[in-house]
């Protein structure tokens, strides 16, 4: 079942473990128990620090294992055969209970360690899904700083009975003892809010202050990497805040046009960028947000966490995020046939009508992707004509399945029983009102900037965008922005990675500037 290079990869990794740690199949008859031993039977053999048991553990099914290191049980559950993009969830967890460090921020992992109530956590994924690995790996995180809390990976399409009783038409989607506690695409950091709001009367142990930093860079996308980097590289202290390291390239699947490297992935380059990062001495908060900045001469960044940071200078590279559709019913029903990503949620909607809201590029290309799984795909566009490439275009008008709708308003996502049935539209020509019945519906309008926590700090555009000159200065002395975040058109990797480096010189030669004009003060 795993090949050869895979299992050297394997062998490579397992060198890092300092402790031995077993892999407990629950016993019992299921059709596919016999592919998951010899798929784990071909996991422990790679090396002596690993072992399989068979043995009555109390799991949910034949096809699930849990993980026991030398303290005992971890907490980490797998019901369903981890593999896809799962197989690294397995590979990190096997690690981290083996021994090696997680990586969670001190601060997250303080908190979550201090929950004195049972975490029991659900999280049912598809082997498809490129999101899911993340919240996975965090839950299992979760698991491993506090033994008050399991992990469970559930794979929806070994489990199809689970998934209709809980009623589940999108995945990530995550129950906390039983009940709904996130959906789709979600960071540590959005799991840590929803667990300070779940928890409030535990507190947070801030980490220790750190000495006043010359460059503060908010964001862990190609835009904050690369400023982060440049600014190390003259010396200056650095700290770098990020929710999610990697930001929207970590969801990317193919990248072909990062000049020099022929192809790669998001995953890869995520984890190039992170190797880079830290190959310098930089300070790392991540799995934390920004909740606001205070402006003077030093810049105060107060943290998710209750940290505070001060900072001559600040770049913030944060990023856009899909942009919502922001009509009734559309939050309600995430995860029940609301998605925002064709690639993980598609296989939910096999043989079923759906709708894509967008007529751009991403919207084009998902109903091109979904046409092939679903029965019908519907394009909902707001503008007169279609925004995506004529190429796209002409391809999507030949599949049969696919109907394109120009010059209509989304108003209404309909819902009965707890599930998407239908969206409500305007004709926006004639002004009538019209409803079509549908199974799911896949946002695709664009993004949005995540700018919220810059109001009153720089200038905005109406959209949110950050307003920068030529060398990424805002009207903020001080402040400097890059990437998706800002003004600067062309929203690419390769884009980024440069007003990063310029965003980071700038600064450079604002701290040198601010320094001369101490000195003649002086």
């Amino acid at each position: 079942m795993l090949s050869n290079d895979l299992l050297e990869a394997l062998k490579g990794y397992t060198e890092k473990l300092t402790t031995d740690v077993t892999l407990v199949l629950q016993t019992g008859e299921h059709e596919k128990r016999d592919e998951l031993r010899t798929f784990l039977q071909s996991v422990v053999s790679v090396s002596d620090h690993l072992t399989l048991e068979e043995r009555d553990a109390a799991l949910r099914s034949p096809v699930s294992f849990l993980i026991e290191n030398s303290a005992g049980d971890t907490g980490i559950r797998f019901s369903g055969i981890p593999g896809g993009h799962e197989f690294n969830s397995l590979v990190l967890a096997i690690l981290q209970s083996g021994g090696v460090a997680n990586r969670l921020d001190d601060t997250v992992k303080g908190f979550v360690s201090a929950i004195q109530k049972p975490l029991n956590f659900e999280v049912f994924v598809s082997l498809s899904c490129h999101n899911c690995p993340e919240v996975v790996q965090a839950l299992n995180q979760f698991a491993l700083s506090n033994p008050n809390s399991r992990a469970e990976m559930i794979d929806g399409g070994v489990f199809p009975a689970l998934v209709e009783e809980r009623k589940l038409q999108g995945v990530p989607a995550v129950f906390l003892n039983g009940k709904p506690f996130a959906n789709g695409k979600v960071g540590v950091a959005a799991l840590f809010d929803k667990l300070r709001a779940a928890f409030p009367e535990t507190a947070i142990a801030p980490a220790e202050d750190l000495p006043t930093q010359d460059v503060t860079v908010i964001g862990g996308g190609p835009a904050g990497v690369s400023a982060a980097i440049y600014a190390a590289r003259k010396g200056l202290k650095v700290t770098l805040i990020a929710d999610r390291l990697g930001g929207q390239v970590k969801d990317t699947r193919g990248i072909e046009n990062l000049i020099s490297v022929p192809q790669t992935t998001g995953t890869q380059l995520t984890g190039n960028l992170r190797e880079h990062l830290q190959s310098y001495d930089i300070t790392m908060r991540e799995h934390v947000r920004v909740d606001r900045i205070v402006k003077a001469e030093v810049k105060s960044i107060l943290l998710s966490s209750g940290e505070r940071i001060d900072s001559k200078t600040l770049i913030v590279a944060t990023g856009a995020q899909w942009r919502e559709l922001g009509v009734p019913g559309e939050k309600e029903n995430i995860g029940k046939g609301v998605a925002y990503c064709p690639h993980c949620d598609g296989p939910f909607f096999k043989g079923k009508d759906v709708a894509v809201i967008g007529g751009g590029n991403s919207g084009i290309e998902a109903a091109l992707d979904l046409s092939g799984i679903v029965k019908s795909v519907t394009v909902f566009e707001f503008a007169p004509n279609l925004k995506a490439d004529e190429v796209l275009i002409r391809q999507a008008k030949s599949r049969s399945n696919i109907t394109l709708l120009t010059n209509v308003a989304t108003e209404e996502v309909l819902a009965e029983e707890g599930r998407v049935s239908g969206i409500a539209y305007q004709d926006r020509a004639s002004g009538d009102s019209k409803q079509q019945r549908l199974d799911g519906i896949f946002v695709q309008i664009g993004l949005l900037p995540n700018s919220g926590f810059l109001k009153d700090v720089v200038e905005l555009t109406e959209r949110g965008e950050v307003v920068v000159n030529s060398r990424g200065e805002t009207s903020e002395p001080g402040i400097f922005a890059c990437g998706d975040v800002t003004t600067v058109p062309f929203k690419q990797i390769v884009v980024a990675l440069g007003e990063g480096a310029k965003a980071s010189l700038a600064a450079f030669e604002y701290l040198l500037t601010e320094a001369d004009a101490s000195a003649e003060a002086a």
